[in-house]
């Protein structure tokens, strides 16, 4: 019979509304209630980590994570499901897409509607997760997020819609399966990955979005010996406004890494464009190019490779690749 681990972190996935109509955390997870219907099949061993809404979970907290995830890993169990708040689950799944061994399937899932919510999503995303977490084509698809009868890779699964079960999707590329009643069905394969296993995480990787008359000082204020990296959602296929680039270049010239995706929903940031500001000009200045990560999913690959103590063309090389 496969072990099943599940671990709770809060999120809408463990909330209810309260008598005034706002949804806050229970003081029991209401999913701990869960009458396994898989009795005889799976045995699901489960663990309340921590009850935080995503909003409050960071870089500290997905280490915990990790490294319980880790252990489980050296104990043999054959599967893992992590429930999760919506807002920062793509950031939490990627994180542990990069830095947990592809050895056995790791799942999250949340949920959009509190849990006395009429249609509440949760009880049957979390089963489906645990489902997905079971097969066994589920190993060496990377970690996977689970949503709304819907397999999607972590990394590039993103969030849509502020409050629409069927909020978390692919853009481009889509689902990589389904799952039924029957069980996960798998239709596509997840490229190579590497893993980069680390025990801490640094701080202060920062995220900048571009825009139309950007203020030069926001990038100015990195120029610091506190900053470790900056991630920069660009404009179109990746350019800037020329106002920003004194300040832009100081940052450089502090050997502190700047990497450039583009703020666009589909598409990857390229050096395309020769005039001033250009992503041309970007990239001759030491800008890295990311393809295909968004935003949030480029700040926590930079942030794992600086923790796992990449540098120079190995860190390049590392944030650049979206396939590793």
């Amino acid at each position: 019979m496969k072990k099943i681990l599940i671990l709770h972190t809060g999120g809408t996935i463990a909330m209810s509304q309260n008598n005034d109509g706002a949804v806050v955390p229970n003081s029991n997870n209401p999913l701990d209630a869960f009458q396994n219907p898989f009795h005889g099949k799976l045995d699901l061993i489960t663990e309340d980590l921590f009850n935080l809404p995503s909003p409050h979970i960071g870089p500290k907290e997905m280490l915990l994570i990790q490294q319980r995830i880790m252990q489980a890993v050296a104990d043999g169990i054959d599967g893992i499901v992590v429930t999760h708040g919506t807002d920062t689950l793509e950031e939490t799944a990627y994180f542990l897409d990069l830095t947990v061994p592809n050895d056995l399937p790791v799942v999250i899932t949340g949920a959009m509607r509190s849990a006395n919510e009429i249609g509440s999503d949760g009880l049957h995303n979390f089963q489906t997760a645990i489902q997905t977490a079971a097969s066994d084509q589920a190993k060496g698809k990377g970690v996977l997020v689970v949503m709304n009868d819907e397999i999607h890779t972590a990394r590039y699964v993103t969030k849509t819609h502020t409050t629409n079960v069927a909020t978390f999707r692919t853009p481009t590329f889509g689902p990589i399966g389904l799952v039924t009643k029957n069980g996960a069905h798998f239709f596509e394969k997840l490229l190579l990955q590497s893993c980069h296993p680390i025990d801490h995480v640094i701080k202060h990787v920062y995220l900048i979005k571009a825009y139309a008359g950007m203020d030069p000082e926001l990038l100015g204020m990195l120029a610091n010996s506190a900053t470790n990296g900056v991630v920069i959602e660009a404009l179109g296929a990746g350019n800037l406004p020329p106002t920003v680039l004194p300040e832009l270049k100081k940052i450089l010239d502090r050997k502190i890494p700047v990497v450039l995706v583009s703020r666009c929903f589909n598409g990857i940031a390229q050096d395309v464009y020769g005039y001033d500001g250009g992503g041309i000009q970007l990239n001759n200045l030491g800008v890295t190019f990311c393809h295909g990560l968004n935003g949030q999913k480029a700040r926590i690959k930079l942030l794992v490779g600086l923790s796992y103590g990449l540098k120079g063309k190995s860190l390049t090389d590392f944030v650049s690749d979206a396939v590793s």
